[in-house]
């Protein structure tokens, strides 16, 4: 993960569309190690091998702790397709991990709780702005640029009429 700081006003170097990906564990009973260590120790694998794969469609992510039950994950993609994809085919670390969690989610019910959500985001439908921040989130992703000119507005960015 970038920490250089860029000084100034930024925004994503991303103007197509894509997708935001959230998924996270909630550990429930810390005792029952069994229900969600495996789960947890399957996410560094499968990230680790969509990293190493420049056509997997996964253009970032960032982990991010709410101490000391939940650990989410926040993805970038560059399609649903490929999101889809990646989490269906029976080669990649994603499926035999995923059936595995099942097993041991019916065997220790309510030990560890799991959610996902994706946002299809259309191009010229999201906006990202930082301000002497190091690259983080989407500009982490696909990287940072600087904002194009003073006085520019959200509106002007996402190509939105003025109101009326």
């Amino acid at each position: 993960m970038a920490a250089t700081l860029i000084r100034g006003r930024t925004t994503a170097d991303h103007e197509g569309s894509v997708v935001v990906f959230h998924i996270g564990m909630r550990i429930n009973r810390f005792r029952a190690l069994r229900s969600w260590w495996p789960a947890s120790a399957a996410m560094p694998r499968m990230l680790k091998e969509l990293a190493e794969d420049p056509h997997s469609g996964l253009l970032g992510y960032r982990m991010r702790l709410g101490l000391p039950r939940v650990v989410e994950l926040v993805q970038y993609w560059e399609s649903p397709e490929k999101l889809l994809a990646y989490a269906a085919d029976q080669g990649q670390e994603h499926r035999p991990a995923w059936a595995a969690f099942n097993r041991l989610a019916r065997e220790g019910a309510g030990n560890v709780g799991i959610w996902h959500e994706t946002f299809v985001v259309p191009a010229g439908s999201h906006e990202a702005i930082y301000i002497d921040m190091p690259p983080y989130g989407l500009a982490e992703a696909t990287g940072a640029v600087p904002v194009a000119r003073r006085g520019e507005t959200a509106r002007e960015r996402m190509g939105r009429p003025a109101a009326p």
